[in-house]
């Protein structure tokens, strides 16, 4: 499956299933589902993907149990269940992670083109806050802190079960699916006293989405072209297949320190390409449209603004 958060009405936040060039609200279908069979008392699946990622495998097999009931109505039965995608907003797939972590030169290629930086010997892992989070098509807004805002593409790992001292050969078992993260960062506040933490965590700076592909519908994450489009010029092109460490591999690490969620995010590093290390260095400006895509999950796109 594919699932979406969105919205309709203002403010009113529904699950969704991707079906036919729409959106079908899984949480009606689920609850019509329910009703089906009798159930008139159970609870349906709320509106949000970490709920139901609280569920864990049941919850996934109850979003594919009300995705396949409603494909088998007929069409007058489920015309209140689908939208067009021109007829809704896109929400960020989970817009209040417990914990976004994020691997750093984590590419061969990433690591051939910065001079200064040493072969890791073990994953290195840095932090995104939730302020951070916003959707498609939201603007990512440069602070006025920064003259250097650079921009990363990142496969990101979705937790779908508590995972705690997990082995490397278990780690992916825990992933629920996979989404986009823009990884955007102000390298002059990064950089002068590796300020990583406050370079990349000004408010805007994680783009998620656009959907939540699951994991039995992503057959190898080890092999997927990235590349992220900055007006329409190519700064980053290259495949998963370029890892230094495996997603299996940081999981398994992150599992050793700390206990990791249901809905937390893991990412598994930005390919060569970025801005601070292109000759002369290319940085996103106010009006920049910055597009990010990862094979079989799709396109984040978001426009860059001033800060007001």
């Amino acid at each position: 499956m594919r699932l979406y958060t969105f919205e309709v009405v203002e403010d009113e936040v529904l699950l969704g299933a991707e079906w036919r060039g729409g959106l079908i609200d899984l949480s009606a279908a689920h609850a019509m589902l329910l009703g089906s069979r009798g159930k008139v008392a159970a609870q349906p699946l709320s509106g949000y993907i970490s709920d139901l990622l609280d569920l864990g495998p049941l919850g996934i097999q109850a979003a594919q149990d009300a995705l396949l009931h409603v494909t088998q109505l007929p069409e007058r039965e489920r015309e209140n269940l689908w939208y067009p995608f021109d007829a809704v907003e896109i929400w960020p797939p989970i817009p209040d992670p417990g914990k976004i972590l994020c691997c750093g030169i984590n590419y061969v290629e990433r690591l051939e083109e910065d001079p200064s930086a040493a072969r890791p010997a073990c994953p290195y892992f840095y932090a995104k806050l939730p302020n951070t989070i916003i959707g498609p098509g939201e603007p990512i807004i440069v602070p006025r802190l920064t003259q250097q805002l650079d921009y990363g593409v990142h496969l990101a790992a979705v937790i779908g079960g508590q995972m705690r001292q997990v082995a490397e050969a278990d780690a992916l078992a825990g992933v629920a699916g996979y989404t986009i993260l823009h990884d955007v960062s102000a390298r002059d506040v990064q950089n002068p006293d590796n300020q990583y933490t406050l370079g990349r965590n000004f408010d805007t700076f994680a783009p998620i989405g656009p959907c939540i592909v699951t994991a039995d519908e992503m057959h190898d994450p080890t092999n997927l072209r990235l590349r992220t489009i900055l007006n329409g010029t190519v700064m980053q092109d290259t495949s998963t297949s370029d890892s230094i460490f495996s997603l299996a591999r940081l999981l398994a690490d992150l599992s050793r320190v700390m206990t990791l969620d249901p809905g937390d995010i893991v990412t598994t590093g930005t390919p060569a390409g970025a801005g601070q290390f292109r000759r002369p260095p290319v940085f996103m400006r106010p009006g920049d449209l910055v597009t990010l895509e990862i094979e079989g999950i799709g396109t984040l796109e978001n426009r860059v603004v001033a800060e007001l």
